[in-house]
């Protein structure tokens, strides 16, 4: 599969506009936008999409068909990256994740699991998830301090990427836990990971966009969710994931950046849930929510 990466470079507050008008338009489709800062100097910035099985020339022209007139005011750059697994690749030398009582390892370092805890093995597959990033390895930490003050007995993984969310919760809980996602390599992948960490009886793991699909209605109502998902689709699912859970519920988001926490705060409260914890991890923001009368 081709994969192209178009980058626009001007400087901050541009590239930054930009950016958001490329997240708008792409990441909904599952192209990843990212901005950076390009220069020693910190005057130019990098605004950069990837975009897949089509030619440098017609990622060129799609960006600047979506962004218009926005889109001439800046060098533009499309290249055509080297046919790699960049998960794999990415995660070359990296040691493993310790957050909280779960500790997260490739198959190369299985040798450092410790005695006490809970250790799962994740491999680099083609899914998101691998508890490095920031988000996951925040939703981890926090999962583990949920599970050690309440028992959940129905839990939901929404956008479950490799399955490691909801293999930590059946594995603390012993209880079941429906892991979803839209990406069906995404869920192949999740089913095998729950195997290969003993949470095979214990993970449901189901292809469903949204939460509008039956299973949710069949499965539910849940009283932990996780989603680990980007700001946007967690806005437009707010209504339909309240919907699906307790009335005495927590609710743990990630997939965020901190400029997206008001937004997402307000969306949730709409749904009759309140902030109870924020937490911070390598510039990804991770939001637990209560629903009823507990605390989290």
């Amino acid at each position: 599969m081709s994969t192209i990466r178009v980058r626009i470079t001007a400087e901050e507050i541009e590239a930054k506009r930009i950016y958001e008008l490329l997240a708008r338009d792409f990441e909904d489709d599952g192209n990843p936008v990212t901005v950076f800062e390009s220069s020693a100097d910190g005057l130019q910035w990098t605004a950069e999409i990837l975009l897949f099985e089509m030619t440098p020339d017609e990622a060129a022209d799609l960006v600047r068909d979506r962004l218009g007139a926005d889109a001439f005011a800046a060098p533009m750059e499309a290249v055509e990256l080297d046919d790699i697994n960049w998960v794999e690749k990415s995660l070359e030398g990296l040691a493993p994740v310790v957050a909280g009582r779960f500790f997260v390892h490739g198959s190369h370092d299985r040798h450092r699991r410790p005695f006490h805890g809970i250790s799962m093995e994740i491999e680099a597959a083609l899914a998101f998830g691998t508890g490095h990033h920031g988000t996951t390895s925040g939703c981890l930490a926090e999962l583990d301090r949920l599970l050690t003050r309440r028992h959940y007995n129905n839990m939901l993984d929404l956008g479950t990427g490799t399955g490691v969310l909801a293999i930590a919760l059946a594995r603390t809980s012993r209880q079941k836990v429906l892991a979803s996602d839209i990406d069906p390599v995404a869920t192949l992948t999740a089913k095998a990971n729950a195997i290969q960490n003993l949470a095979g009886p214990f993970v449901k793991c189901v292809t469903a966009a949204g939460v509008e699909a039956r299973v949710f209605a069949e499965d539910g109502p849940f009283d932990l969710v996780v989603a680990n998902i980007l700001a946007r689709p967690l806005m437009q699912m707010a209504k339909g994931l309240g919907a699906c859970m307790a009335r005495d519920a927590t609710l743990v988001l990630s997939g965020l950046r901190i400029e997206d926490g008001p937004r997402i705060i307000f969306a949730y409260g709409t749904q009759g849930f309140r902030l109870a914890r924020r937490g911070e991890r390598d510039g990804w923001l991770t939001l637990t929510f209560v629903r009823g009368q507990h605390k989290a």
